[in-house]
């Protein structure tokens, strides 16, 4: 079974969040992003856009796919992480760290997440390690 930071929770679609205060830092999991392959290119979302849980955040391209990121919380997208627009590998190579996606306000406590252990039981159900 891989390893899942234990002070981040999941969704079912494979991102993460790590809650600062009441802002929401929001990444996709290191499985999502090894069975997308090498990432060549990040759509970020706008700063001040408005989003609900299980919206579309973001899209990220593969050599393999085109995926949408949806967002794990309601909120509004306070900052992005510019540099995996000029380095998409970024997200490949360090998917719970420097290839973070977007911070999101949020504007409610509600969400449907799941912690590690669930995530990793998700994920084994997939075919994951």
């Amino acid at each position: 079974m891989s390893e899942y930071p234990k002070n981040l929770m999941y969704t079912k679609d494979h991102e993460w969040v790590k809650f600062e205060g009441k802002t929401a830092v929001i990444g996709i999991t290191d499985f999502a992003q090894s069975q997308l392959g090498d990432i060549v290119f990040i759509e970020l979302p706008e700063v001040g856009r408005e989003v609900t849980q299980g919206e579309g955040l973001a899209v990220v391209e593969s050599v393999k796919a085109v995926s949408d990121i949806y967002s794990p919380v309601n909120g509004v997208v306070v900052k992005v992480n510019a540099a995996v627009e000029d380095s998409p590998e970024l997200v490949n190579e360090d998917a719970y760290g420097d290839g973070w996606i977007a911070v999101i306000e949020m504007t409610s406590e509600d969400n449907e997440l799941l912690d590690y252990e669930a995530y990793a039981r998700l994920v084994e159900e997939e075919g994951g390690h």
